[in-house]
């Protein structure tokens, strides 16, 4: 028994690995690569245009909060890596170009989770065992890379999506916000882990935002598995129903 938990716990880590190295480095590299096009080459100079992972892990965001979500029992679970450094002034039209650079990693994800669903349609050539394993990961690749990019889009500062937000307030509305970003990941925590510690003290589920996130990772999900048609071959490999 406790060698099948320990096999069971290993095939798992395996179908994770390959997904988050390429989710996480490839939507750090693809700020830098933005922002280079645009006119920064900070990002560049630094070497955070590469898929070596190691250049982008924070250990923090990488590997503590993730696991503290997952004690927490949280219905969505996230990471961040070191944010590639970026110097706004520098972009040709920094207010336009700010918010393209700031899109361009949840733009990489959406974009890495059609890929692993399109790439479904290759694990036929493979042996069985492969062809369940490989079905297995790539699934697990759209949903990690959906999640990253439903929860990057959030519009709150320093997140993707609160970096497009302020982009798109007037100035006299956009420095304000901006003037969040310092708080605004204990905001975020706050509101996704101290529900599941209060809710269950209380007798409530108080898991709305965790739930609306993972809500809208599902459809997005439904819908690629809609688009490229793979139900089928995820059925077979996964005995869905």
């Amino acid at each position: 028994m406790l060698e099948d938990g320990i096999a069971a716990a290993i095939r798992e880590a395996t179908v994770w690995a390959l997904p988050i190295l390429f989710a996480v480095p490839l939507h750090e590299a693809a700020h830098g690569l933005v922002a280079y096009r645009l006119g920064d080459d900070t990002a560049y100079r630094q070497g955070r245009v590469t898929l070596n992972p190691l250049r982008h892990i924070d250990p923090f965001g990488t590997v503590v909060l993730p696991a503290l979500l997952l004690l927490a029992n949280t219905h969505f679970l996230f990471g961040y890596a070191k944010p590639v450094p970026v110097a706004f002034n520098r972009l040709r039209h920094p207010r336009r170009d700010t918010m393209l650079v700031a899109a361009a990693g949840p733009a990489m994800n959406l974009l890495l989770a059609l890929i692993s669903a399109l790439l479904v349609y290759v694990v036929g050539w493979l042996p069985a065992g492969a062809a369940t394993w490989a079905v297995e990961t790539l699934f697990r690749s759209m949903y990690l890379n959906l999640m990253l990019a439903v929860f990057n889009m959030i519009p709150l500062p320093p997140l993707d999506g609160g970096r497009v937000f302020v982009s798109l307030l007037p100035r006299r509305l956009a420095r304000p916000v901006a003037q969040v970003e310092r708080y605004g990941i204990l905001v975020l925590l706050a509101l996704l882990i101290l529900p599941s510690m209060l809710g269950p003290s209380l007798g409530v589920d108080l898991n709305y935002l965790s739930r609306w996130l993972s809500g809208i990772t599902l459809w997005l999900l439904n819908g690629i598995v809609s688009l490229t048609g793979i139900e089928p071959t995820l059925n077979l490999f996964l005995g869905a129903a």
